[in-house]
């Protein structure tokens, strides 16, 4: 969540709802962003207090951050594109998209000084592999 805050710059976020009608597979609801996209010309860093405090990130998360990064997959470019199909195009002005760029390369920067100081295995949490079913689970494959 500090992460789409920073990138957005919204400071005004003091809670978010959980959707839980389907039990343990709820989802964040994430509410409160009236003050997203404000000032593009101010990188609020306390915003991510809770990354640099906590140092932990999941893999898909700074997989896909890493990903928009790239010169071919900017994130400014994506949401240009993505943004032109909006009725109300432009939605965001140019100055707002390329802030997204410079605070993604923020939160890179902040992500490489956990991994530097507590190393790749404390700060990037492995979500991408399945656990291992019970040994009681398992097919028995005979021959």
């Amino acid at each position: 969540m500090a992460i789409f805050d920073f990138l957005i710059g919204n400071m005004d976020r003091h809670h978010y709802e959980m959707f839980t009608k389907f039990g343990d597979d709820g989802f964040l609801l994430h509410l409160d962003n009236a003050r997203g996209f404000g000032r593009h010309s101010h990188d609020e860093t306390s915003i991510l207090a809770p990354l640099s405090q906590c140092c932990i990130i999941k893999r898909t998360t700074l997989l896909r951050l890493q990903l928009l990064a790239e010169p071919e997959y900017r994130l400014s470019d994506v949401m240009r594109e993505s943004l032109l199909q909006d009725r109300l195009a432009p939605v965001l002005t140019e100055p707002h998209l390329l802030a997204l760029d410079r605070r993604l390369q923020l939160i890179l920067k902040a992500v490489r000084k956990c991994i530097d100081t507590y190393g790749e295995a404390k700060v990037v949490a492995n979500d991408t592999a399945q656990p291992e079913a019970p040994a009681s689970d398992r097919v028995k494959l005979t021959t």
